[in-house]
C-alpha cells in the first residue's frame, strides 16, 4: 500500500464526523474518504444483520476506492460488523468504537455511570464484554436515546426536541447519583452543549473519539502506512473526500453547521446491495 491511500471512514450519517474532527486532529497529513450511508440512517432501530449487510458492503466500496486502512466511527455499526469485516480483511486495519465503558468506570467516583448510545449497540456481544470485563462493582444505567440521531441529522442537535429527549434520558440517571456520561453513539458529541447544561459541570462526560484517533496513528505507524511527502517527509495537510448514499446537499449543509467548512459531497447509490456511482447505474 503506498502512503497516498486515504483512511476509509463510515457511519450511517453525520454522527462519524466528531471522529473525524478527532482523526484530522490528531493526523492533519491524511487523506480521508467518508461515507455517510443516510439512505439508511438512523442504524440504531435496525437489526444486526441487517447493519452488517450495509458495513460490509460499504468496507467494499472503500476498499475499491484505495482505503489502506478503514475506521468505522459509529457504535452500532461496530457492534454489527467490526468482528466479522476483520474476519473478512485479515490483513487490513480495522478500528471500530466502543462504548468508553472502562474509562468511564475507571473515573467514577460515585459508582454509577451512565450510557447513551443506540438500541443495536446495547444488543451487541461488544457493549455486553465491555460491561462484563470493565464495571464490576458499578452501576451502568443506560438511555437509547430514541429520535436523537434523528433531530442531530436533520440539523437540530441542540435543539428542543433534542433536549426533551436528552432530559428524560439523563434526569433520572441523575436522581440515581450518576457522575459519568458515556456518549456512546458518534451523534452524541454534537450535542454536547445540550448534555451539559442538563448534567451540570461535576458530571464527566467521556467522548471516545480521541482515543480512536490515537489508536489510528498507532496502526498507521505500525504498518508503516502514514503518509509522507515525495522525499519521504509527513506532508503538510491532507485532504477530505465525502460521499454519501443520501443527498449531497444535505450533507453539505450539515458539514458546514458541524464542522465549519465548505466541503463537495459525492452522491452514491445502493443496488442490489452494494454501492455504485450513479454513472455506474447508467
Amino acid at each position: 500500500m503506498t502512503s497516498s491511500q486515504p483512511i476509509g471512514a463510515f457511519d450511517s450519517g453525520v454522527g462519524g464526523l466528531s471522529v473525524l474532527r478527532a482523526l484530522r486532529a490528531q493526523l492533519p497529513a491524511e487523506d480521508i474518504l467518508y461515507f455517510a450511508d443516510q439512505a439508511h440512517v438512523p442504524y440504531g432501530p435496525r437489526g444486526l444483520d441487517e447493519v452488517r449487510g450495509f458495513s460490509e458492503a460499504i468496507a467494499r466500496y472503500l476498499i475499491a476506492e484505495g482505503a489502506k486502512l478503514i475506521v468505522i466511527p459509529c457504535n452500532t455499526a461496530s457492534a454489527a460488523a467490526l468482528k466479522p469485516l476483520r474476519q473478512l480483511y485479515p490483513e487490513l486495519p480495522i478500528v471500530g468504537m466502543e462504548p468508553a465503558v472502562k474509562p468511564a468506570a475507571e473515573h467514577t467516583e460515585s459508582g454509577v455511570v451512565g450510557v447513551l448510545a443506540t438500541p443495536t449497540t446495547f444488543e451487541g456481544e461488544l457493549y455486553a464484554s465491555v460491561v462484563e470485563r470493565f464495571a464490576q462493582g458499578v452501576t451502568v444505567l443506560q438511555d437509547a436515546c430514541p429520535g436523537l440521531v434523528e433531530e442531530i441529522e436533520a440539523g437540530r442537535a441542540n435543539g428542543p426536541e433534542a433536549r426533551r429527549i436528552l432530559e428524560a434520558a439523563l434526569q433520572p440517571m441523575l436522581a440515581w447519583g450518576m457522575d459519568t456520561v458515556v456518549l456512546g453513539c458518534t451523534h452524541y458529541p454534537f450535542a454536547f452543549d445540550t448534555i451539559r447544561d442538563i448534567v451540570g459541570p461535576a458530571v464527566r462526560l467521556v467522548d471516545p473519539a480521541p482515543a480512536v484517533a490515537r489508536r489510528v496513528e498507532s496502526l498507521l505507524a505500525e504498518h508503516a502506512l502514514a503518509a509522507t511527502g515525495e522525499a519521504g517527509v509527513t506532508s503538510e495537510r491532507g485532504s477530505t473526500r465525502y460521499v454519501t448514499s443520501g443527498d449531497p446537499a444535505a450533507l453539505q449543509q450539515r458539514v458546514r453547521e458541524l464542522l465549519a467548512e465548505d466541503a463537495v459531497v459525492e452522491g452514491v447509490v445502493w443496488d442490489d446491495g452494494e454501492v455504485i456511482t450513479a454513472d455506474e447505474r447508467g
